[in-house]
């Protein structure tokens, strides 16, 4: 477990991505890696997991700190889905990530992310919805990404933040929550938890 200065509360998450968003912010807060099974469920819809394995690694965050460090514990989980409904994952071989881009391609999709927090109070979710438009790629282009090393560990085979900016001619909804953190809905659940980032008042001794 990695910690900040004085936390406020704890990011049940590895993604460096997540980190940046909350610093960008202002937030404090200590790292907790936890391990939940990420599968979905039979006929689950892909709101309903976000919501599910955001709220597990939350819980399962507060468990780990409850006795050591029991401050809030944030979760969050990020799913793409293809315009045929179909949820993409991270592709893990160059043919797994063509595939994707190539639902992608010249189409709209849909990144859902859920953000959970776990407190004393109980816990609370909200799920961000963005719709996202590709231009149309060439294989060659597909192919090029794949060997950039940058898709392979990305929900739906891109990152918005890196060179797949190049892919999207817009989005309606929230830039952030593509990237893997809605940072309106969050501040909003930290706010509600008492939680501030740029905007808490620092005492004269910090």
């Amino acid at each position: 477990m990695q910690h900040t200065t004085t936390p406020d509360f704890h990011l049940a998450s590895a993604s460096p991505r997540r980190r940046e968003l909350l610093r960008q912010l202002g937030y404090r807060f200590a790292v907790l890696q936890v391990d939940i099974d990420e599968a979905a469920h039979p006929l689950e819809s892909a709101e309903a997991l976000v919501l599910r394995l955001a709220a597990r690694k939350a819980v399962a965050g507060a468990g780990l700190v409850a006795a050591t460090l029991p401050l809030p514990v944030l979760g969050a989980d990020t799913a793409v889905v293809a315009s045929g409904g179909e949820v993409l994952g991270k592709p893990a071989t160059c043919a797994e990530a063509l595939r994707m881009l190539e639902l992608l391609s010249g189409r709209a999709h849909t990144v859902l992310t859920g953000v959970a927090l776990a407190s004393a109070a109980g816990l609370r979710s909200v799920c961000s919805e963005t719709r996202v438009f590709f231009r149309r790629l060439e294989r060659a282009e597909m192919l090029r990404y794949w060997d950039s090393g940058e898709p392979r560990d990305k929900a739906g085979g891109y990152a918005i933040q890196g060179f797949a900016a190049d892919f999207v001619e817009r989005i309606e909804g929230s830039y952030s929550g593509v990237v893997g953190l809605p940072l309106f809905e969050t501040a909003r659940l930290l706010q509600d938890a008492g939680i501030e980032g740029w905007q808490r008042e620092v005492p004269d001794n910090e």
